[in-house]
């Protein structure tokens, strides 16, 4: 092989193996830890972010290695939830389940992920920027004979050209470009000269009086930095409110199955109370109208049983679409959850509760720093409506063309430099976005304000609703005390034969909705405080997605 088939064939082989030297695996790889360092790096940054974040589905909790229920839950009915074998979910492992398989909690993890990719592009502007490439070929002509007019020869040859090249952006300095090319010429036939030529050249631009270019590069990266961190506050929210959402949906499915429980205690007392005034019946010691009574309240309790049941199955596959778990998963939600809730009331005044969430919020930290954004880019959008003067400075070095070489002479130099100058005769574009960041500006403010209130009133709201839903407990408990009774008293006197129907049916109906009622208001209180702290933002979640239950709470 000739020196230029070999010098082409070099050039050839070191461009496939850099194209395809670094594999797909390594720029995942390399991906990866570029997002991974830009979010670990601002974790700190936002109280309670998740430090061990991660895309990657790991961990997986296998529901196998959950309890199984042995019991059978006969107030359910025929169903697969009051089968044995039915894996039993405490709420600590629905959460753990939920961050670990839900569709929804993934997509905002990549959500995340894909913004820490924008910071790391945004950042890799301001660091030296290779290149390297080249080309080979084979060419062929047909050219006339300088001998023979009339004629032709065949001229083949080949050629190759590389290059490689530098762009460094350098923060309040300005950019530097770099290139160093190489071009090779070989006659196979005829002939036989090899020409090569090289070039090493240079560009420095420097700003030198408002440089509103390279404000604007600094913008970008300035803006991808700060939208990372609301990334990371708006996903540590998300956590917040996926963690609420799961527990009250939780709290919501034992809800219904309380009130199937109670559906069928009622059906049985029903069926017990209609059997007994059908054999007093029997005897003529109570009229048929009050037989017909008990009859009815049978068939009325078993209708709201039955759709007792349906709301708790349906309420049930629902949450496990919620966990990211198979509609047909055999799960059962552990009753003892239910059992261990307590009322717990924060003592804080209305007032406190504004000021302390005022402080924690992340989404009102966020529309703050947007106005300040906003701001920011005023000022840079009004800097582009200014004369624009850059410093533009060139140097190069070439080869002997009289002589074949891959090396630039440093004797055959030349520069020049000079200035860069925009009057700035034509801004309408520039007025244009001028006038569009001040309203932005303006917008962003309203925004602040509008939060603000919103922040206001759902404390205010949270807080009556919290306190609303203690006092339902507390007047639930003394119903049922007071339901109790009734049915007693109802239930001696049906023993004796004077007991109206009506009044036996009343009372058992209003001690099955005193239950429901006071499941009901427990379960209200307790999901209305997890709000209530979410509201005051300081909800503090754990990696599993459990959360830290408030004592008490101080403002500062």
């Amino acid at each position: 092989m000739t020196r230029v088939g070999q010098i082409c064939f070099g050039w050839g082989l070191l461009l496939v193996f850099t194209l395809t030297g670094c594999t797909a695996a390594h720029y995942r790889k390399s991906a990866d830890a570029a997002a991974y360092g830009a979010i670990k790096g601002k974790t700190p940054l936002v109280k309670d972010m998740d430090p061990d974040f991660t895309i990657e589905q790991t961990n997986t909790l296998h529901l196998e290695n959950l309890p199984v229920v042995t019991n059978v839950a006969d107030y359910l009915g025929t169903n697969e939830e009051s089968a044995p074998c039915a894996v039993q979910l405490s709420l600590k492992a629905a959460l753990k389940i939920a961050v670990q398989q839900s569709r929804d909690y993934q997509s905002h993890k990549e959500n995340l992920y894909l913004a820490a990719l924008d910071l790391s592009l945004a950042r890799h502007q301001f660091t030296p920027i290779f290149s390297l490439g080249g080309q080979a070929a084979y060419n062929s002509a047909a050219t006339q004979d300088a001998t023979l007019s009339d004629h032709l020869v065949e001229e083949n040859s080949v050629s190759a050209s590389g290059s490689a090249g530098e762009s460094w952006l350098i923060r309040d300095l300005g950019k530097i470009t770099s290139a160093f090319t190489v071009d090779f010429l070989r006659f196979v036939n005829g002939d036989p000269r090899l020409a090569t030529s090289s070039k090493l050249s240079a560009t420095f631009v420097r700003p030198l009086w408002q440089n509103a270019a390279f404000k604007g590069d600094m913008e970008n990266l300035t803006q991808a930095e700060r939208d990372l961190l609301y990334a990371l506050r708006d996903f540590t929210q998300y956590r917040k409110d996926f963690t609420v959402g799961v527990a009250t949906s939780y709290y919501n499915v034992l809800g219904n199955r309380d009130m199937a429980r109670n559906s069928y205690l009622n059906l049985q007392a029903s069926r017990k109370n209609a059997e007994r005034t059908r054999a007093l019946a029997e005897e003529g010691r109570v009229a048929g109208t009050d037989l017909g009574r008990q009859e009815q309240q049978e068939l009325s309790a078993e209708s709201s049983w039955i759709n007792a049941v349906r709301n708790y199955k349906q309420s049930l596959d629902n949450f496990k679409l919620q966990l990211g778990l198979k509609v047909d998963a055999n799960i059962v939600l552990d009753d003892q959850e239910l059992t261990d809730l307590k009322i717990q009331s924060p003592d804080l005044t209305v007032d406190e509760s504004v000021k302390l969430a005022l402080a924690s919020r992340l989404d009102y930290m966020t529309d703050k720093d947007r106005l300040d954004d906003s701001v920011r880019k005023v000022g840079l959008s009004e800097s582009m409506l200014r004369p624009q003067v850059n410093l533009v400075a060139n140097g190069e070095i070439d080869s002997n063309p009289n002589r074949a070489s891959v090396v630039p002479e440093p004797r055959r130099y030349s520069w020049n430099a000079g200035l860069d100058v925009d009057t700035g005769l034509d801004r309408t574009s520039e007025r244009n976005a001028y006038r569009a960041a001040l309203i932005s500006r303006n917008r962003a403010a309203r925004t602040v304000e509008q939060a603000e209130d919103q922040i206001k009133l759902e404390v205010r709201d949270g807080w009556r609703t919290l306190d609303q839903a203690k006092r339902n407990y507390e007047i639930s408990e003394v119903g049922v005390r007071i339901a109790e009774r009734r049915v007693e008293e109802q239930n001696l006197l049906a023993e004796w034969g004077r007991s109206k129907a009506q009044d036996q049916v009343d009372a058992q109906n209003a001690l099955i909705d005193s239950k429901n009622q006071l499941t009901q208001a427990l379960v209200t209180h307790t999901i209305a405080r997890l709000q209530f702290w979410n509201h005051l933002g300081i909800l503090y979640i754990k990696p599993d997605g459990q959360w830290k239950e408030m004592e008490n709470a101080h403002v500062n």
